[in-house]
């Protein structure tokens, strides 16, 4: 819960979103609490339910914008204050990365982005005297802000440097650049839809990909864009759309998702005609789950355990899709909380889950059966290495190379042993936020 030090909300328009989204990164930076956790379920800031649907996605895109460029505005901030970022007034250090936030790449007037930042700080007891250091360092961030950020455009700060140091090993330096890069644009509403993506992508003033997820540009709430309440498509980044397809054929195939919610993959599964079985361990997603199937009008036998526990039907499933939990840093252009969440010990401590699921489900699946592996990571112990592991302790499976064709035509996501990564910095385009794809690794393996 956010602290009850603040004076009575002022009606000044835009200050509550301001606040909230304050509380929000203070949530990130210092409580180490995720936004999914502080904008839905029982956990999320209480301010939300007053805010206006326009104020909510502004204190959205606040956030984020905040979260991903976060080690920019950091440089930025210590240029321009001579003894640093006021440490003992959180509001303070809240309301100058905010300001600078809107500055330097929001659509919003400078001397609003001051005045605000300015009335934040007022309106806290502790930061009430900074209000005056805080009106100068952003009246100089508008003058001289935009060169200060050029000056470091180059040096991808906004990622831990443990991060990039990681990625500089195994990608190149270069390519981990260009995925820095990437990381810094606002990334676009990828939907799979039921049929018809052509008519949808206009509909929704968006384009159609050459994987056949829909692209749009349209912000604001999802459940208010035409197609949502009739369930004809769901919220899907094109790269996590991938893995399903290396399925193939699967009408009337009995096939387990082993860690199922939220369940776009469990839609696609049915969708294509299979006999789906859904599992995961948490009863809240599962019910989250059930609700997505019925609006999608699908259907899925859902289960409520934890697959490396469960013992599943004793013939076996056809196929088995494991998207694994994971360090998730694949999916930092939509979630750039995971960023500075993650630490580098977290990577072994999740390759020990992976293994653990990756060999009860060689015991789960038939012989002649197909396993796809996926997960939204772009650390190779969590990929590459994971099926390296389980090859090796398993000769009952072989892997089945993916051809380029089931990926349509996207020749750079297959690696040389033929398993899938896509990158932040593929599927370019003209415009940035319609460019990228989520970090993903997937196989798909055979058992003999």
């Amino acid at each position: 819960m956010p602290s009850q030090r603040f004076a009575p909300p002022s009606e000044v328009p835009g200050l509550a979103a301001r606040r909230i989204a304050a509380d929000i990164v203070d949530g990130v930076l210092h409580k180490h609490r995720t936004l999914d956790d502080q904008l839905d379920g029982s956990g999320a800031h209480p301010g939300l339910k007053t805010l206006a649907d326009r104020d909510r996605a502004l204190m959205r895109r606040l956030v984020a914008t905040i979260l991903r460029r976060l080690g920019t505005l950091g440089h930025v901030l210590s240029r321009l204050l001579d003894k640093g970022i006021p440490s003992d007034a959180p509001r303070a250090q809240s309301a100058l990365l905010i300001g600078a936030a809107q500055i330097l790449w929001m659509d919003v007037p400078d001397h609003a982005a001051v005045d605000l930042s300015v009335r934040l700080v007022q309106s806290d007891r502790r930061a009430a005297r900074y209000a005056g250091l805080v009106n100068a360092v952003l009246r100089r961030c508008a003058r001289e802000g935009q060169a200060l950020v050029e000056e470091v455009a180059a040096q991808s700060l906004d990622l831990p440097p443990w991060l990039l140091a990681r990625w500089s090993a195994h990608y190149g330096e270069a390519t981990a650049r260009d995925m820095a890069l990437a990381l810094g644009h606002e990334p676009s509403l990828d939907l799979t839809v039921k049929s018809d993506a052509a008519q949808w992508a206009s509909r929704l003033h968006g384009e159609v990909l050459s994987t056949g997820s829909v692209r749009t540009l349209l912000h604001g709430s999802v459940t208010m864009l035409p197609g949502f309440a009739e369930g004809q498509w769901w919220v899907q980044d094109a790269a996590a759309a991938l893995p399903v397809r290396l399925f193939g054929d699967i009408s009337g195939k009995s096939i387990a998702d082993l860690c199922a919610a939220p369940g776009g993959k469990t839609a696609q599964l049915a969708q294509a005609g299979a006999r789906v079985t859904a599992i995961d361990r948490s009863p809240a997603r599962v019910a989250r789950l059930r609700e997505n199937l019925n609006r999608l009008s699908l259907q899925a036998e859902t289960v409520v355990a934890d697959a490396v526990e469960w013992a599943g039907p004793a013939e076996g499933f056809d196929g088995i899709l494991i998207d694994a939990p994971c360090t998730s840093t694949g999916t930092i252009r939509r979630h750039p909380d995971v960023a500075w969440l993650r630490q580098e010990s977290d990577v072994a401590a999740m390759t020990v889950l992976q293994q653990r699921l990756l060999k009860k489900s060689v015991s789960l699946l038939k012989s002649g059966g197909t396993l796809v592996y996926c997960t939204c990571s772009l650390e190779p112990e969590e990929g590459e290495q994971a099926v390296a592991t389980l090859l090796a302790a398993e000769p009952a499976l072989r892997r089945m190379p993916i051809e380029t064709g089931e990926v349509s035509g996207l020749s750079e996501t297959i690696t040389a042993d033929g398993d899938l990564r896509t990158l932040p910095s593929h599927l370019p385009h003209a415009d940035p936020k319609l460019g990228g794809l989520d970090g993903f690794f997937a196989a798909r393996l055979v058992k003999s």
